[in-house]
């Protein structure tokens, strides 16, 4: 074969190629079978009296093998966002009808049961209470802490009112202060609430939980779960 039908051969193919490519539609990318066939149909097609140098071909060669390395990546990658999604999924079914503590300053209160919730206390006070307000801002009762040092702080709530009278189940909220450094000080509550569906984060964003009473709130957020 002469050199001008070895090149015209050459010539013929790849345009061939190039046709082909052109059919595909457009923003698609070359991918690693269409790289290998391109380098093999060089290889077949190079003029036997020039051929391919070493360094060259060794270079295609390794953009190949970086190409097929990329397309691996990607597949380990979705493998791995579908089994985190598998997980979430599994977490979020188990939470479902649980109650969680959460960072809040309103509850559904089932009032015949002893009601338990907790505060942050940034420094020692000779003061602690918290106001208990019905849904319609109306302060029922205040619980009396009395001195308190730094830290996290329990209270609890029989449910009655200021008139020792129980009080019927529902939204209540909780205010709490303090006396300290001869100032009243507004306390952050942390309060439990019943979970009632969970919303799967997409994309792998955060699991978000729809609470009884509150509306949703991310799983990050949640300090403690079953209580």
């Amino acid at each position: 074969m002469s050199i001008d039908s070895s090149v015209s051969a050459t010539s013929s193919v790849l345009d061939q190629y190039m046709i082909k490519e052109n059919t595909r539609n457009k923003g698609s990318e070359l991918g690693k079978d269409d790289f290998l066939n391109l380098l093999v149909t060089q290889l077949n097609n190079q003029d036997p009296l020039s051929p391919q140098d070493n360094g060259e071909f060794i270079a295609q060669l390794a953009q190949f093998s970086q190409l097929e390395g990329t397309n691996n990546l990607n597949a380990s990658m979705e493998t791995l966002l579908s089994s985190y999604q598998s997980s979430q999924a599994l977490q979020a079914s188990s939470l479902v009808g649980r109650k969680v503590i959460v960072p809040s300053d309103r509850a559904e209160v089932d009032t015949s049961q002893t009601f338990k919730g907790s505060l942050t206390l940034p420094a020692s006070s000779a003061n602690v209470a918290v106001n208990v307000y019905d849904r319609g801002g109306a302060l029922v009762n205040t619980i009396n802490l009395g001195q308190q040092t730094a830290g996290n702080v329990s209270f609890m709530w029989d449910g009655k009112g200021a008139d020792g009278n129980l009080l019927p189940p529902g939204t209540y909220r909780f205010e709490a202060r303090a006396a300290i450094n001869n100032e009243t000080v507004a306390l952050a509550t942390n309060l439990p609430a019943n979970v009632d569906s969970v919303t799967l984060g997409q994309g792998g964003g955060e699991l978000m939980l729809n609470l009884a009473g509150l509306g949703s709130i991310g799983l990050s957020k949640v300090q403690v779960i079953g209580q």
